[in-house]
């Protein structure tokens, strides 16, 4: 009787097992994956060229915001400040955030993405052709506008993946549990691709 138990429990652990590995990304996966090489901005520090494509065998995680946003921007930053916390080996990921309302964002989008991720980089130019050029492989959309009230901003709010070899490999968009986020960084790390 005893043998026929551990015997049941392994097969449930192995099944438990199989089930695990086979979970569905958090994020999705745009097929063919768009092609992210060449496309580069400033850093904001010190004005040098940034290809938006990870270093080796690390990953890079990108984000199209700007720092007065009172809501969405915070918010995502955080969650993926939190999600980064649980990886075992979070320098692994790196962090980019592209401001969209660079008149604003130019002198403080360093200090604002370093307030919550101290190793990110920021990115942005005053040319809207490049911003619009760097923006249009992952999808992103914005709109900038002075208006009567003041300055209105819209602009898509998802984080992308880019791996080493300039591909978008996975986009969340706004919403995603900080905790999903971390579990698709960790199966992407090990190699997970779809």
């Amino acid at each position: 009787m005893m043998r026929r138990s551990t015997a049941l429990f392994v097969a449930l652990l192995t099944v438990i097992s199989a089930c695990g590995s086979s979970r569905e990304f958090a994020g999705y996966v745009r097929t063919p994956a768009p092609s992210i090489k060449g496309v580069t901005l400033p850093q904001t520090d010190t004005g040098a060229l940034r290809e938006l494509v990870a270093m080796d065998e690390k990953l890079l995680v990108v984000y199209f915001g700007y720092t007065n946003c009172p809501d969405m921007c915070p918010t995502t930053m955080q969650d993926l400040t939190v999600a980064l916390r649980r990886l075992d080996d979070p320098s692994q990921v790196e962090v980019a955030m592209v401001t969209i309302d660079p008149s604003r964002d130019l002198e403080v989008l360093d200090s604002y993405v370093k307030s919550f991720i101290p190793t990110a980089i920021a990115l942005g130019t005053t040319d809207a052709s490049a911003l619009a050029a760097a923006a249009e492989p992952f999808g992103v959309n914005y709109l900038v506008e002075d208006t009567s009230d003041g300055v209105e901003v819209a602009h898509t709010t998802s984080l992308y993946v880019v791996d080493d070899d300039g591909q978008l490999l996975l986009t969340w968009p706004f919403g995603v549990p900080s905790v999903d986020i971390s579990a698709d960084l960790k199966d992407l790390l090990d190699g997970r691709r779809s």
